[in-house]
């Protein structure tokens, strides 16, 4: 059974920084590239970065470049991201993705809160 669990969610203060990770099993982690999406309220889809699967190489979006880092750990089935200076603008629902040759898996989603 395929399973993306997000964590480390939660209300940090506009500044602050977080830690979301990724832990996935049931499928051939090593050869999917990873993502992190977000929701924020009243809005679509936004895609945040993503990390490939061969050579781990980080991709941002310009919303949070230079603010955030990707990475990835195949021998634990494992994916973080590291964000810092946080904005209210941040304020979502970030799940993890992964993709592969067409088949996409989804995790159900952290909530990140930035509020003073």
């Amino acid at each position: 059974q395929v399973q993306l669990m997000e964590s480390g969610g939660g209300l940090v203060q506009p500044g602050g920084s977080l830690r979301l990770s990724c832990a996935a099993s049931g499928f051939t982690f090593g050869i999917y590239s990873m993502h992190w999406i977000r929701q924020a309220p009243g809005k679509g889809l936004e895609w945040v970065s993503g990390i490939n699967s061969g050579d781990n190489t980080p991709y941002y979006a310009n919303s949070v470049k230079g603010r955030s880092t990707i990475s990835r750990d195949n021998t634990k089935n494992t994916m973080n991201i590291q964000m810092k200076h946080l904005r209210p603008e941040d304020t979502a629902v970030d799940s993890c993705d992964g993709y592969n040759l067409g088949t996409t898996y989804w995790g159900q989603g952290t909530q990140v809160t930035i509020s003073s």
